[in-house]
């Protein structure tokens, strides 16, 4: 009986750990889940006027509207939209009345149509603030021959173009033949359930395993004795 009581232990112990982890990773899911619908009542909501101070922490994804125009300043990001193909995603300087230099991501301007993105003209915009995440140190730098941009980096664009890095994604089509891709939590991740049945998985190879290793154990004793 001695010989079973390290095993036992630590097959109990290892059953109680990954359990435990299982159940952790469905609290995360529960709160992966009320993030989510928050966001996306955020997304629907009725906008406000855009605040005079923005945070990307305390207000992303917040709608606003503002009126103003645009400069016909852009910076071009290689994009696509599914179903659609390849194309240049649009973000453009928009001057509000006070001064304000912000951007607008407009949506992509899809290959082989026709667009006029660099046409400045009065507009109302509204869609939801937004900061992606897009950009890391293996990101190359805009393309010195085209100008073209690999990823949505709202500080960089920003610097660029003269304007505070504050990033507003439309919401509907804002004309000149440019297709609106508005804000949605498909690019969200939500794998926590998947997590904690591997856990839980885990859990019961773990149980199976001691179980098989406890009767190995009592046999031999059994033939020893």
């Amino acid at each position: 009986m001695r010989r079973m009581i390290g095993p036992s232990l630590v097959g109990v112990f290892g059953v109680v750990i990954l359990i435990t982890l299982g159940l952790w990773q469905l609290q995360r899911m529960a709160w992966k889940e009320a993030k989510l619908a928050a966001i996306t009542a955020m997304l629907v909501d009725a906008p406000v006027a855009l605040p005079a101070q923005v945070s990307a922490e305390a207000d992303r994804y917040r709608g606003v509207t503002l009126a103003g125009a645009y400069t016909g300043e852009v910076a071009l990001k290689l994009d696509s939209l599914q179903d659609f193909g390849p194309g240049k995603r649009v973000i453009a300087v928009f001057a509000t009345p006070d001064g304000r230099r912000v951007l607008v991501d407009r949506g992509i301007w899809l290959d082989g149509t026709a667009a006029a993105p660099k046409t400045p003209h009065a507009a109302t915009v509204v869609g939801n603030l937004d900061w992606p995440q897009e950009a890391d140190s293996y990101t190359p730098p805009p393309d010195p021959k085209s100008g073209l941009w690999f990823a949505r980096d709202v500080p960089a664009m920003a610097k660029a173009l003269g304007a505070e890095p504050t990033l507003i994604v439309a919401r509907d089509a804002t004309g000149d033949g440019i297709t609106a891709v508005p804000l949605d939590t498909s690019a969200i991740p939500n794998n926590h359930w998947q997590y904690a049945m591997t856990w839980f998985s885990l859990a019961a190879v773990w149980f199976v395993m001691t179980g098989f290793l406890l009767w190995r154990i009592r046999q031999q004793t059994a033939k020893a004795g």
